[in-house]
C-alpha cells in the first residue's frame, strides 16, 4: 500500500510514525520516573531535579542539532535521537542500588537530547516534503504532526502508569526499549538518507540566526512557552494537590487529558483559523495571541474574587488550552514557512532552542513564584508574557499563503 503513495507522502508517514513512537516512550518515561522514584521515597524537589538536565539539554541540543542536521542530513539526526533514547532507557535497567539521583539525571539528559533531536528533525523534514507554493498543505501537515505529538504524549502518561502497574519499573522500561529498537531499525532502513542535508557546509557561527523573521519568531516562542509553563508545570499540579486536595492519580489524569485535548485542537487548528478575519498567518498569530493574553488574567481575577475554585480551574484551563494550542500551531507553521529550504534545520533548531529556553524559564519561575506568591501571581506573569509574545510576533514581515 505504501508503494502506491508518492515519495513525499511515504516519507511524511515514516517521519510521523517515527515521531509518534518516540513521543509515546517520552511521555511514558516521564510518568514512570515520577511515580517510581516517588514510591522509593524521593522528595518532590528531588523528583523535580531529575528533570533539570532534561530541560537544560533541550536548549543546547536544539541549537547544535540544527547545525548537525544541515551537515549530516535530518535522517541521521532523527536516528541518532532514537538511538540515544534507547541508551537512556537501558541506563535505567541497572540494579536499583545504582539508580542514584545523579545517574537518573544523566539518563534524563540523554533522553532530553534525544527528544529534541527527534523533534527538530521531524519538523524540519516536513519543510522539504511540501512545495513552496503549497503553504496551506504545509500548515496542515505541521499542525497534524504537532497536535498528534501532544496527544500521544498525554497517552504516554497513561501508558507509563499502566506499564508500571503491570510489569514493574524494569519490565516497563525494557518493553519500551525493545519497541523503540524495532522502530529505530525500520527508520535506519527506510528513511531518505539525504533529506535535509545542506548543499553548503554551514560554519559553527551560523548556529545563531541572522534572519529577522526567525529571530522575531524565536523571541515570541520563548515568551509563549514561558507563559504556559510559569503556571502549568509546577504551580498548577501543586495547587490541585494541596489546595483542592486532589489525589495524585486525579492530578495526573487531569493533566494528561488536558494534553490530549490540547494536541487534538492543534491538529484541527488550520480549520479553526481558516475563518478568521485575514488570511495572513502573522496577522492570525497576533489575533489569537491577543485572545490568549486575557485568559490567564481572567482566571486570576476569578480566583481573586473567590469564585468556585474547581470550576474556575477546569473551565479556565480548557479555554487556555484551546487558545494556546491554536497559537502554538500558528507559530509552528510560521517557523517552518519562513525557514530557508537549504539548511532548514539551522533555522528550526535555533527556534526550538528558544522554545526549550522558554520552558526552562517557565519551570523555574513556576516553582519560585508559586512558593512566594501563589497561583494568582503565576497567572498574572503568564498574561504578561503572552502579551509580550503577541507584541513581538506583530513585528513579522507580512507573508500571505495560508
Amino acid at each position: 500500500m505504501l508503494a502506491q503513495l508518492s515519495p513525499a507522502i511515504r516519507q511524511y508517514i515514516l517521519v510521523t510514525g517515527n515521531y509518534w513512537a518516540f513521543t509515546l516512550t517520552d511521555g511514558a518515561l516521564r510518568m514512570l520516573v515520577v511515580l517510581h522514584f516517588h514510591q522509593l521515597g524521593y522528595s518532590a524537589f528531588e523528583v523535580a531535579m531529575l528533570f533539570l538536565f532534561y530541560e537544560f539539554f533541550g536548549v543546547v541540543t536544539n541549537l547544535v542539532g540544527g547545525y548537525l542536521g544541515a551537515r549530516w542530513g535530518l535522517n541521521r539526526t532523527m536516528n541518532i535521537g532514537l538511538g540515544l533514547q534507547i541508551i537512556a532507557l537501558a541506563m535505567l535497567l541497572v540494579p536499583s542500588s545504582w539508580l542514584t539521583i545523579l545517574w537518573v539525571m544523566l539518563a534524563q539528559a540523554l533522553s532530553g537530547i534525544a527528544k529534541d533531536l527527534n523533534k527538530m528533525s521531524a519538523k524540519s523534514t516536513i519543510k522539504l516534503l511540501v512545495p513552496e507554493s503549497a503553504q496551506g498543505q504545509l500548515y496542515k501537515w505541521v499542525a497534524l504532526l504537532t497536535g498528534s505529538k501532544n496527544t500521544l504524549k498525554g497517552i504516554g502518561f497513561f501508558l507509563g502508569g499502566v506499564l508500571l502497574t503491570w510489569l514493574g519499573f524494569a519490565g516497563a522500561v525494557l518493553s519500551m526499549a525493545c519497541m523503540l529498537t524495532l522502530v529505530w531499525i525500520f527508520s535506519l532502513i527506510f528513511l531518505n538518507r539525504e533529506t535535509g542535508k545542506a548543499t553548503f557546509k554551514p560554519k559553527f557561527k551560523e548556529l545563531f540566526s541572522k534572519s529577522r523573521p526567525i529571530n522575531v519568531l524565536s523571541a515570541a516562542r520563548f515568551l509563549l512557552f514561558g507563559a504556559r509553563d510559569v503556571w502549568f508545570v509546577v504551580a498548577l499540579p501543586v495547587f490541585l494537590a494541596s489546595e483542592l486536595q486532589w489525589d495524585h492519580w486525579q492530578v495526573g489524569s487531569f493533566l494528561a487529558l488536558w494534553i490530549i485535548g490540547y494536541g487534538l485542537v492543534q491538529s484541527f487548528a488550520p480549520k479553526l483559523t481558516a475563518t478568521t478575519i485575514t488570511d495572513r498567518a502573522s496577522h492570525q498569530a497576533t489575533l489569537w495571541g491577543a485572545l490568549l493574553t486575557f485568559t490567564p488574567l481572567l482566571i486570576a481575577g476569578a480566583l481573586w474574587l473567590q469564585l468556585s475554585v474547581t470550576l474556575v480551574i477546569i473551565v479556565g484551563l480548557a479555554l487556555f488550552g484551546l487558545l494556546f494550542a491554536i497559537n502554538s500551531s500558528l507559530h509552528s507553521y510560521l517557523i517552518v514557512s519562513y525557514s530557508r529550504t537549504d539548511g532548514v534545520s539551522l533555522d528550526v533548531g535555533f527556534y526550538y532552542m528558544a522554545n526549550a529556553a522558554g520552558r526552562l524559564l517557565g519551570t523555574v519561575l513556576s516553582g519560585w513564584v508559586y512558593q512566594h506568591s501563589g497561583l494568582v501571581a503565576c497567572l498574572l506573569i503568564s498574561g504578561l508574557l503572552v502579551a509580550l509574545s503577541t507584541l513581538v510576533v506583530r513585528q513579522l514581515p507580512q507573508r500571505t499563503g495560508i
